[in-house]
């Protein structure tokens, strides 16, 4: 029988293919942009004289790694601006600042982040730190999760925030003891100042999506999902860098993108929402799911809870958390959202934003049946119990961040203490909503966290991160190496209704990711180790290690 050779054949395994049908091989062919074959020495018939062929050397392959929830424009961009991910003290982050700001003294606003809340007392560092190293010119700078913003007094200044101003609807403005303005911000009253920073122009978006695209692929991701399309904060809409790299074809990943769901406007910005998604749909982007931001994080006391918040002393306290959408209006347009073909992306981190996005998922589901939208849940920082055979039985999707499900200051400090220990037990059920039988997807949700798989992956399985000491993070919700992997492989794939990728099988598109090791015949605590040698996107080299690093 005579065979057309394959243009790409990789060979010496192992090859971990995440279908079922068959789980291993040892080698696989590519033609064209889709995979040919998948099997053993019987593959290497497809050796033409111009076929490319890999020497694995026992060095594992696997499929395209996913991101399911990522704000990689936004990382781009950061990347660019007062970058402080590096910082883990106060005297080191402020120190960055006064460096930024010395360098670029013609420079109007200081911007930028990444700052970390467990770097100063309390989570909460105040205006006094930045006034004494940029008196003269305001400087707004997100924390690492994004959910806050630290400011100097100039910018206090600027926006008209004084003790006075009243508090935003879905955010606060933090006080000191006289009632004034502290230089902190949470959730929505980020905007009172981010509105006035000087806006990304389309070249820097772009630039910043490339910038971003070329570090993923230095992680193996292949795909995808962009937490929110729109304008957010200080985050600006990504919709025309992705549309213009889609069109000019240097938007070599696979992207979903997630409209941004306004919370402050209701049912009356859907068919606006239906418009962008037609709107944005060229090349390999397209828009069409909704992101519903329910509740803030934890460490602020915005993640919404079925039972208060404790404070220092353990003792309970008034606040619950925020709904920013009531649950009731949220099920009437995740219903509407459903019926039109949208998937709902939700932000849910608190046990009650949790059962209120689940809840909105069932009233979906019983008015309009089990469609194909494939909703999902992403943080899940606290699941109650009742809510997890949920997924399963409604079809919605974990989306899971395994970096945070981790021992470190930000958990230890800012977290446990006020959700008391019965609720802290409860936190990143990784294992248990496995075992209840729900899909899971995975993703870093950069840049709030590391981008690297493999350091997610390596944290799902020991519940420690790559190089952390001490005792492992509710272990009982560890997962396996084969779960990890596949939660940003085919869970991914799913939640992305990227059908053809995901797994190694004949017929589907070639996004390939060849590991430096088997991380397989190593220690489980060596995960981290593992690096990324080469990803292709459709059968095209996209990254290749020796050609330099791309890290971030």
């Amino acid at each position: 029988m005579r065979h057309t050779p394959a243009d790409l054949v990789l060979t010496g395994g192992p090859v971990l293919t995440m279908d079922p049908a068959r789980t291993r091989a040892t080698t696989l062919a590519v033609t064209g942009d889709r995979i040919t074959a998948v099997g053993h020495d019987e593959v290497r018939e497809l050796i033409g004289p111009r076929t490319e062929v890999v020497d694995l050397a026992g060095r594992l392959l696997v499929p395209g790694f996913q991101d399911a929830h990522i704000h990689p424009v936004t990382a781009g961009l950061e990347l660019a601006q007062c970058d402080l991910t590096d910082t883990r003290t106060a005297a080191d982050t402020i120190a960055a600042v006064r460096a930024y700001a010395d360098r670029l003294p013609e420079q109007e606003w200081i911007t930028g982040g990444g700052w970390s809340m467990d770097a100063f007392e309390g989570g909460a560092p105040t205006r006094d730190l930045l006034d004494a190293v940029v008196p003269d010119r305001p400087v707004h700078l997100v924390n690492r999760d994004h959910h806050g913003a630290w400011v100097n007094s100039r910018a206090l200044e600027l926006a008209g925030i004084t003790r006075d101003s009243p508090e935003p609807a879905d955010g606060r403005i933090e006080r000191d003891g006289r009632g004034e303005p502290t230089g902190l911000l949470q959730e929505g009253a980020m905007d009172l100042v981010a509105r006035l920073t000087p806006r990304s122009t389309p070249a820097d978006r772009l630039a910043a999506l490339l910038r971003a695209q070329r570090i993923l692929h230095g992680y193996g991701i292949t795909a995808w999902q962009d937490a929110i399309i729109g304008s957010y904060g200080s985050m600006d809409d990504a919709a025309d860098a992705y549309l213009t790299a889609a069109r000019d074809g240097s938007l070599t990943a696979r992207v979903a993108g997630a409209l941004w769901w306004d919370r402050e406007r209701g049912a009356e910005q859907i068919p606006e929402l239906v418009a962008r998604r037609a709107e944005l749909s060229a090349g390999r982007f397209r828009a069409g799911s909704v992101k519903i931001m329910q509740d803030g994080v934890a460490e602020t006391g915005t993640a919404a809870l079925l039972t208060p918040y404790l404070d220092a002393c353990g003792c309970a306290t008034a606040n619950s958390g925020t709904s920013f959408i009531d649950p009731v209006a949220l099920r009437g347009y995740v219903t509407e959202l459903d019926a039109l073909g949208f998937q709902a992306h939700f932000h849910a981190l608190g046990d009650r934003a949790v059962r209120e996005a689940l809840d909105a998922v069932e009233a979906a589901r019983a008015a309009n049946g089990r469609r194909d939208t494939r909703p999902h849940l992403a943080h899940l920082q606290v699941v109650h119990p009742d809510d997890i055979p949920r997924f399963r039985e409604l079809g919605a999707t974990a989306n899971i961040q395994p970096l945070w499900a981790a021992h470190e200051p930000q958990m230890d400090e800012l977290t446990i203490p006020f959700l008391g220990p019965e609720r802290a037990a409860l936190q990143y059920p990784f294992g248990a909503l496995l075992s209840a039988g729900a899909t899971v997807a995975a993703g870093s949700d950069w840049p709030v966290s590391s981008a690297d798989p493999l350091h997610g992956i390596h944290t799902a399985v020991n519940r420690i991160t790559p190089g952390g000491e001490g005792p492992a993070f509710l272990p009982g919700q560890r997962i396996t190496l084969t779960s990890a992997i596949a939660a940003y492989t085919a869970g991914s794939a799913h939640v992305n209704h990227l059908d053809d990728t995901g797994s190694l099988r004949a017929g589907a598109l070639a996004d390939l990711v060849v590991l430096d090791r088997d991380p397989y015949a190593g220690p489980a605590d060596e995960i981290g180790a593992t690096r990324v040698l080469r990803t292709y996107v459709g059968g095209r080299k996209v990254h290749d290690a020796e050609d330099g690093p791309s890290t971030a």
